[in-house]
């Protein structure tokens, strides 16, 4: 029945019907699941409508299943390269590679993931001696951090030409004539430069153009040299900076005892002391909003995570604290949530934390919101009466004899009552009627799953092993529903063909068409298979061809008689 759904998913994806065949693909794994092609299908079908959080989740699944799976590290390094994780699909492309060499998929996909990751690093800085100063987003940390840059960054002709260096580092040249960007480069190389302004440069900001003219005739004045700044009024603020951030640490580090030793309001206190002396470190934010959330102050817990992300990225702080900042909230939500919809807000969230760092800690809680949704979903869905009108509606479908009209009600049915086991029962009857026999009889074991003695079960099963012509099996089904109702007649008359079509094999009346059809089946049930390769059943079978006096014996023992009567059923071994 895997192969079944997996061969659907196959033609879904093949005809671009990606949202079928993640459906078919599903519905394969959660009856195989530990068939790794099963995910990687499923991840590439994910891929390819964008959802690439699934599609890691899958691929990261398959790797785990079969770890020397070449194609496993392709959709590996696929997913990663959609959530532009560069790094890690180079590594899982450059994995699958150790397993296959030759690979042309994997080969194409390194090139892929490589050059996408040089473009992300941007051009080399090497061209200049200084380019190494403005890469990164320590670059805008510095100039934040140091109070006599720190003004430059509200003015937008200033960013503009700090992007303009960072992207192409050979361009400083074109603006070392503005005062304000030697200012940045002394900063950032930790050097004290002369960067005075003229006098007449004093009374305005600096224009966007590297130099300001000046009308024609006039004559540029060299203005008398003013003296520095008293070094020492910049040694103490710096000084008063380093000791206020020094503070700030030892009340994070104190908020942390308190937060080990569960006294979270003073957890609290400290947290928030450090706020104040230190507003560059959004750690003591996201710390504060851990302890609002292990007390269920989850708005509180919202809000410091809100103001966190955005605090975050005006300092351009690491990404991993705006993900950590985000994965809280994300909990947070979760925690608050009372319907699907609330849950959608969360997962929403977590999704988010995920673009911006991979963690596993944060995919987990995604798991478990979406698994939250969908339980919380069929909940809301639940409506007995409903389901009760539905099946009604399929039993007039069904007596029309419009099966598949009668099917969609049945489904809906289930859909609003899962637990009753007769939309099930009558669901089976319906795919037996359309010769869809797997479907039935999928539909007849639930049915019987969610209620061993409802006894209509037992004959839905029975008819569809009948019409499968697994006459052993439909057999057992009528006589294990007998146990329940000795004198149902349906189970009774269900017994009595099976009966029939058995002994007709064991007196050699079968057609050869239909002996050959019956072997071919018996070749394919598992149990049939062992005895056959059992070797005390194999020296059976010879003792009766050739040792009269050893067969004589066999027949005594029921375990063997019992085996050989499955064969004599199989029509594998002929009565003459």
């Amino acid at each position: 029945m895997a192969d079944e759904a997996k061969a659907k998913g196959n033609a879904a994806f093949s005809a671009g019907n990606f949202t079928d065949a993640i459906t078919h693909f599903t519905e394969a794994i959660n009856l195989s699941p530990t068939n790794h092609v099963l995910y990687s299908n499923r991840s590439a079908a994910y891929a390819s409508i964008g959802k690439y959080s699934d599609a890691l989740s899958d691929a990261q699944k398959t790797v785990d299943l079969k770890s020397d799976w070449a194609k496993g590290y392709s959709r590996l390094g696929a997913a990663h390269l959609g959530l532009h994780h560069y790094d890690e699909a180079v590594s899982a492309y450059k994995k699958g590679l150790e397993i296959d060499p030759n690979n042309e998929a994997l080969k194409s996909g390194l090139s892929d993931a490589q050059a996408a990751q040089a473009r992300s690093r941007g051009p080399a800085s090497s061209a200049n001696p200084f380019g190494d100063a403005f890469s990164g987003p320590e670059m805008w940390a510095k100039l934040t951090a140091d109070s006599s840059t720190r003004a430059y960054l509200n003015q937008p002709d200033f960013v503009n030409m700090m992007k303009d260096i960072q992207k192409n580092p050979t361009n400083l040249n074109l603006y070392l004539k503005d005062q304000r960007v030697m200012q940045a480069l002394g900063v950032l190389l930790g050097v004290k430069l002369s960067t005075r302004m003229p006098e007449e440069e004093d009374a305005e900001m600096p224009s966007s153009s590297p130099e300001r003219k000046r009308p024609a005739g006039e004559e540029k004045k060299r203005p008398e040299p003013e003296p520095e700044p008293e070094s020492m009024e910049v040694g103490e603020e710096e000084k008063e900076i380093k000791e206020r951030k020094a503070k700030a640490q030892k009340e994070k580090e104190a908020g942390n005892a308190a937060y080990k030793k569960k006294d979270f309001e003073t957890a609290i206190q400290h947290y928030s002391k450090a706020i104040e002396l230190d507003d560059e470190d959004i750690s003591f934010i996201t710390n504060r909003a851990a302890v609002y959330l292990e007390m269920g102050k989850y708005e509180d817990c919202i809000k410091d995570c809100d103001q966190a992300v955005e605090r975050g990225r005006e300092l351009r702080s690491d990404f991993k604290m705006i993900a950590r900042a985000l994965t809280r909230k994300g909990t947070a939500l979760a925690k608050m949530a009372k319907s699907s919809k609330d849950f959608e807000v969360a997962i929403e969230v977590f999704q988010k934390a995920l673009t911006e760092h991979r963690n596993p800690d944060t995919l987990k809680k995604l798991n478990d919101a979406e698994k939250a949704r969908k339980e919380l979903e069929q909940q809301e869905y639940f409506n007995p009466q409903i389901a009760d009108e539905e099946r009604e509606k399929g039993n007039q479908f069904f007596k029309e004899m419009k099966y598949p009209e009668a099917i969609k009600h049945y489904t809906e049915s289930i859909k609003r009552n899962p637990k009753d086991p007769r939309a099930y029962s009558n669901r089976a009857a319906c795919y037996t009627k359309l010769a869809a026999l797997p479907e039935g009889l999928k539909d007849a074991e639930k049915c019987i799953e969610l209620d061993p003695t409802f006894v209509k079960g037992y004959t839905r099963k029975g008819a569809v092993q009948f019409f499968m012509k697994e006459y052993e099996k439909a057999m057992e089904t009528y006589q294990e529903g007998l146990k329940h109702d000795p004198q149902n007649q349906e189970l009774l008359d269900g017994v009595k063909r099976c009966v029939e079509q058995i002994n007709r094999g064991s007196r050699g009346d079968l057609t050869p068409e239909e002996l050959k059809e019956r072997q071919a089946k018996g070749m394919q049930d598992p149990e049939i298979q062992n005895i056959l390769t059992d070797p005390v059943m194999r020296q059976v079978l010879t003792d009766f061809q050739e040792n009269p006096k050893a067969a004589q014996d066999h027949m005594k023992n029921p375990l063997v008689m019992n085996k050989i009567q499955k064969l004599i059923n199989a029509g594998i071994v002929q009565v003459k």
